[in-house]
């Protein structure tokens, strides 16, 4: 079968693998459509110390059962539409006990720690499988992507009475503005980008900033009237954006990272201990967020098709790669047909 594969740092080929072994608790799957995410950018760049090379990318999946394995139950029919959930878990680490399950000490997500879905075909067991088929095939492909969002905004306990900002407007951010308005909040998006900045417009944020041409902070406290936004989001990976969720946020605010930042970052504790704050971490997504993310693209109005910079053949994913390496801010998300 035809796949695409990062051989090596800046380095990708269409080759040739065997077709998937199917185990007794697996489903084949047919793929349709992969997106690609930051993290395989990260792997194209030589940036991903979690990934060994060669590796086939992918998990934001697409698809349509082809075959099961002897011990699938019978619900599992070919030709349903699905998408996947790309994540392992061990179930006895400490966040597993905890039903943190998107954490695991000991997950392997696909196309990271293991071969991904960038390819016509991919087995995984059954209980990874979501049918979804009131959902287009386009949609399918952006569950998982919107999913980590979803979760950043659980973990920030967002509500209607919070002032929520977010900074970085991609894929990641633009699920958490979605779920910070389905909430019920205030939402402010900042980027560096103007589309992007419109993008989130749609989406349903109240205020936009774009941090290069606008003074962030008077911006910020003009909105809250100078108490600063209750929650901060960073979802931009950047030095410069995990200091301002520090700076910006209320005094009793609650910080929630998602980004990778590609060096280290430095903090000064004043502000952190003087104004109480909460600061975590956000990482994957859980069953729930899955289910809100789902329902959430059945019922609204939106066309997904703004979420899509562009869709290739895996012919033209090398080129699409090379020049998202080339200009990484003006691409919200890169759909592989296959």
């Amino acid at each position: 079968m035809k796949a695409i594969e990062i051989t090596n740092p800046g380095e990708v080929k269409i080759v040739e693998r065997e077709m998937p072994q199917i185990g007794k608790g697996d489903v084949l799957l047919k793929i349709k459509y992969v997106g690609f995410c930051g993290s395989d950018l990260s792997t194209y760049l030589g940036k991903n110390p979690m990934v060994r090379y060669p590796r086939i990318p992918g998990h934001e999946i697409s698809a349509v059962i082809e075959k099961t394995g002897e011990n699938v139950p019978e619900g599992f029919q070919k030709g349903q539409a699905v998408t996947v959930v790309p994540y392992t878990n061990c179930g006895q680490c400490s966040s597993c006990k905890q039903k943190r399950f998107n954490a695991c000490r000991f997950n392997e997500t696909l196309g990271v720690q293991r071969e991904g879905a960038m390819a016509q075909y991919i087995a995984v067991p059954w209980q990874k499988v979501l049918k979804h088929e009131a959902l287009s095939e386009v949609q399918l492909a952006l569950v998982e992507p919107l999913t980590v969002g979803f979760h950043a905004i659980d973990n920030g306990k967002v509500t209607d009475i919070d002032i929520v900002v977010i900074f970085g407007c991609g894929m990641i951010g633009s699920g958490a503005i979605v779920r910070a308005k389905l909430r019920g909040a205030t939402v402010i998006a900042v980027d560096i980008d103007n589309v992007k900045l419109k993008i989130a417009q749609q989406l349903g944020a109240d205020f936009t900033i774009n941090s290069r041409d606008q003074d962030l902070h008077e911006e910020l406290h003009e909105i809250t009237n100078g108490d600063g936004p209750n929650v901060a989001i960073e979802a931009a990976g950047n030095p410069l954006t995990y200091r301002a969720a520090i700076d910006e946020v209320a005094y009793a605010g609650r910080v929630v990272c998602i980004g990778y930042a590609g060096t280290e970052v430095s903090f000064t504790t004043k502000l952190w201990v003087q104004k109480e704050l909460e600061i975590m971490g956000s990482r994957n997504a859980n069953p729930s967020d899955f289910e809100a993310v789902i329902k959430y693209l059945k019922s609204s109005h939106i066309d997904e098709k703004i979420l899509i910079s562009k869709t290739v053949s895996p012919e033209d994913a090398p080129m699409a790669m090379k020049e998202w390496s080339e200009d990484p801010g003006k691409i919200m998300k890169i759909l592989v047909q296959f």
